[in-house]
């Protein structure tokens, strides 16, 4: 049987052009070429219709919706369900590692998780966390205000049921111990604003030291040593004194003024502290050796109204961050003779509440604002484009999920893309800034709105008013509001 060869003139030539070939004669009779798509298409038109898989549009995107996300249109979400009266919000509790929530005689403004000596990246059950608080007693009942030193352990995971079998009876009964708090109080006389924990490294043959600074509602700031009270939760017998409560130092720089802003420094470990009020000032302290208390006479001022929030440098000596409500968020260095801002920078039409800078990217800082928006900014961008040192910056993210003011904000301890946020609907959110979905893979959130694809989880707190990831427990958090403490870890982070 003759065959036509491949470099057969009339055929290359035919090829070349993009005209079709003609018929070859085999044995003297025409040879058909098999069109594969003759049968199932009579049209290019049709064939347009029916897409890039072979099937029309419509069908195809038909069956991607019911492939979708399944998400139950009951589940609160925010700006999309409103409570009525008498309405609570109950978690779907397999979606917690652990939730354990505790209520104290009085609510909480602030709080700090303590680091502790059992050890980083703990993933065992139960679980046990220190810290510190400070309450907001009744009006009329001032004097019953307290700082609450806390030891809370046997924080169970949640109940799985027999998921596992392989666990013996007695990991089971472990793990599902009862909790419990232990508490030492220290009278302030005073609602705490806000409280912040600081930890001085051991010298040769001595413990750590644990210092605790609280704004008051007096416009005092009480440091305290609290190795004592955190020392007798692990002691048994020991006591502490009634004069231990007494402050290692008062700072009064403020002159009864009220301030809500105290961070202490990360890197200077001797204890070096800054303290903002209501009035603009921003005050250092610094403790020397014996536990000396010194403030420096002069602060620094800038800001046109209340200092928010204040945040050193994560590795900076002498530079910090602040936020006030004019709307700025200005950069700051100890060494200035000026005591003025290097940079001011309006970021806000409103109040900016709180900062958390970046321990794992020094360049990145987060911000919470009084209209729910909260933002990251990279510092490198931050150049001055005038004498006055004000610029107008872009932020790299920026989100609008929440409806009330931001209240709290804070960078994950070790994963620089994920951020915790509080605020005044109620809600504390976890966000992974890493997450980028194309329009086509966010588009399909079976019918819930709004819905950022950077938002990993969202856990209801009646009135949350700050939230801190704990340094040793992966995920865990503790936060404070209206109705206690809550220590929790979901399943997302």
């Amino acid at each position: 049987m003759s065959k036509r060869t491949a470099d057969d003139p009339e055929l290359q030539s035919a090829l070349k052009s993009g005209a079709r070939p003609q018929k070859a004669l085999v044995d003297g009779e025409e040879m058909e070429f098999e069109d594969e798509f003759e049968d199932e298409f009579d049209s290019d038109e049709e064939i347009m219709e029916a897409g890039v898989d072979g099937r029309p549009d419509e069908e195809r995107e038909a069956e991607e919706r019911e492939g979708a996300m399944d998400v139950d249109q009951d589940t609160f979400m925010i700006g999309r369900n409103k409570l009525n009266n008498g309405e609570i919000l109950a978690p779907d509790l397999s979606t917690y590692e652990m939730l354990h929530n505790l209520e104290p005689t009085w609510p909480c403004l602030s709080l700090d998780i303590i680091k502790d000596n059992l050890g980083d990246e703990r993933k065992s059950y139960p679980a046990t966390v220190y810290a510190v608080a400070g309450t907001q007693a009744a009006r009329g009942r001032e004097r019953e205000n307290q700082l609450l030193v806390m030891k809370l352990s046997g924080l169970s995971r949640m109940d799985r049921g027999q998921e596992d079998d392989s666990d013996d009876d007695d990991t089971d009964d472990e793990e599902n111990a009862d909790p419990i708090l232990e508490t030492k109080t220290i009278p302030t006389g005073s609602c705490t604003n806000r409280v912040r924990a600081h930890q001085v490294p051991a010298a040769s043959g001595t413990n750590s030291t644990t210092l605790t600074a609280a704004m008051t509602e007096s416009g005092q700031v009480l440091i305290h040593n609290i190795s004592s009270e955190l020392a007798s939760f692990d002691t048994p017998g020991m006591a502490t004194s009634s004069q231990h409560a007494q402050p290692l130092g008062t700072v009064r720089a403020h002159a009864k003024t009220e301030g809500y802003a105290v961070d202490w420094s990360p890197v200077i470990a001797e204890g070096k502290l800054l303290t903002g009020d209501v009035n603009g000032r921003i005050f250092t302290t610094t403790i020397g050796e014996g536990g000396q208390v010194t403030t420096d006479k002069e602060p620094f001022t800038g800001h046109k109204g209340t200092v928010e929030e204040l945040q050193w440098s994560p590795v900076e000596r002498s530079v910090f961050a602040s936020a006030g409500n004019d709307g700025t968020v200005r950069i700051w260095d100890l060494r200035s003779k000026s005591r003025k801002s290097m940079l001011n920078v309006p970021i806000s039409s409103t109040d900016v509440n709180v900062l958390s800078w970046s321990h794992q990217n020094a360049h990145l800082l987060a911000s919470g604002a009084d209209d729910g928006q909260w933002a990251v900014w990279d510092l490198r961008q931050w150049k001055p484009n005038s004498s006055k040192g004000s610029l107008d910056p872009t932020p790299v993210a920026s989100f609008d999920f929440h409806k009330e003011q931001i209240t709290s904000i804070e960078w994950h301890p070790t994963d620089d893309s994920i951020v915790a946020v509080a605020a005044g609907d109620n809600t504390l959110s976890l966000w992974d800034l890493a997450v980028e979905l194309d329009d086509d893979e966010s588009r399909n959130t079976a019918g819930v709105r709004d819905v950022p694809p950077q938002l990993l989880f969202v856990h209801y707190m009646d009135q949350v008013k700050e939230a801190h990831w704990h340094p040793q427990i992966p995920g865990c958090i503790m936060a404070t509001g209206g109705s206690g403490f809550g220590v929790f870890k979901t399943i997302s982070v």
